[in-house]
């Protein structure tokens, strides 16, 4: 399934509208038919892969317990105890990027938490930093210990890898 294809119809649909397609994609997800055809797939202490919509990225947990709509599961990372809905386990290694045509700078979908952007300051100096959060109109970066809030249209990605962490980016070398 093409994601930017999808997102472009939802941009043009009314928030009636997108209300009402949420609402049928839950009943839909409810069914016990999907539930039971992931259930079945599923085993206590197996590590499964599920996406995380508010960091908008995939993490890996471990099954501790599989209830009758949610899967108890520990992430590996962080080592929290999440309930999760069976649909958002990634049975298939789909991929879980979600590619938006951004006019400039970088989409909402397009980043997740964790990750190391760039951008330009106030004084036109390239700063990097990690992904704390993500915002509505903003994402919160954690730069050389301070907390920036920047707007995806001024983010780009990092190609220099010693560019990290909030460090300013090496001069670039004039040819």
């Amino acid at each position: 399934m093409n994601f930017s294809d999808v997102l472009k119809q939802l941009n043009q649909a009314s928030a009636f509208e997108l209300f009402r397609m949420r609402a049928a994609i839950n009943r839909v997800l409810e069914q016990p038919r999907w539930v039971a055809a992931i259930r079945a797939r599923l085993r206590v202490g197996q590590t499964v892969e599920y996406f995380d919509s508010e960091a908008n990225a995939a993490c890996q947990a471990l099954i501790l317990e599989l209830r009758r709509k949610q899967v108890l599961v520990v992430e590996v990372a962080t080592e929290k105890r999440w309930l999760i809905p069976y649909a958002a386990i990634n049975l298939d290694g789909a991929d879980v990027q979600i590619r938006e045509q951004a006019r400039r700078g970088l989409g909402r979908n397009e980043v997740a938490v964790g990750e190391v952007v760039g951008f330009l300051d106030r004084e036109q100096r390239e700063r990097s930093g990690q992904i704390a959060r993500l915002n509505d109109k903003t994402v919160t970066l954690l730069c050389g210990g301070q907390r920036w809030r920047v707007s995806y249209a001024l983010l780009h990605r990092i190609v220099d890898g010693r560019a990290f962490d909030g460090e300013e980016s090496l001069p670039k070398l004039d040819r």
